[in-house]
């Protein structure tokens, strides 16, 4: 959890970054206040849109590295105690080939159960749950980025391209399907 001197601060650099956003979309809306021109025009105008989804990557950005460490800790905690019940089994040195393998076959069978119980627990499972989650929202806020980036210079969206090769597949799928009907039909022909 945050202290709160922590969150103050945070929120003032929130606050202030919207603040000077709404000043640059203000001047942006007056075509004599900015002498930009074409798509520097357009991103002037979306900067707003651009600087709250940079504001709310950076909070999302604290959150999903806060699950990331806990993330590696749990696995680096489990390595550690894996291998310190390895060593107390094993034996010190291992004289023979007979002994080498009665280590390797207990380091896998503790390395197995301990990561085992590991992924199997409930806090490592909310833990990657809440790191994916954090993933997939830093993903759509880039995704969101960049729409109105391409947007701005008047470029078609990664939904309006995918449409295009959907349309495009689908031809395709249409083309070959004729192609073999005009061939058996032609074959038909022929053989007659």
């Amino acid at each position: 959890m945050q202290s709160e001197s922590t969150k103050d601060i945070t929120d003032y650099y929130k606050h202030l970054s919207l603040f000077w956003t709404d000043i640059v979309h203000l001047m942006s809306s007056k075509p004599q206040a900015l002498a930009s021109i074409g798509p520097m025009r357009a991103f002037a105008a979306n900067s707003k849109k651009i600087s709250t989804e940079l504001i709310e990557i950076n909070e999302d950005l604290m959150e999903f590295n806060k699950h990331l460490t806990e993330y590696y800790k749990q696995l680096a905690d489990t390595w550690s105690d894996a291998q310190k019940k390895v060593n107390l089994k094993a034996p010190e040195i291992p004289h023979d080939v007979e002994q080498m393998e009665a280590v390797k076959r207990i380091w896998i069978d503790i390395f197995d159960n301990d990561f085992t119980e590991l992924f199997d627990s409930g806090k490592f499972g909310e833990n990657y749950g809440k790191l994916v989650s954090k993933e997939l929202e830093l993903t759509k806020h880039w995704n969101n980025i960049t729409n109105v980036i391409l947007q701005s210079v008047n470029l078609p969206s990664k939904e309006e391209i995918d449409e295009v090769y959907k349309e495009i597949h689908s031809l395709k799928k249409r083309v070959a399907k004729l192609e073999l009907e005009l061939k058996k039909k032609e074959m038909k022909k022929n053989a007659k």
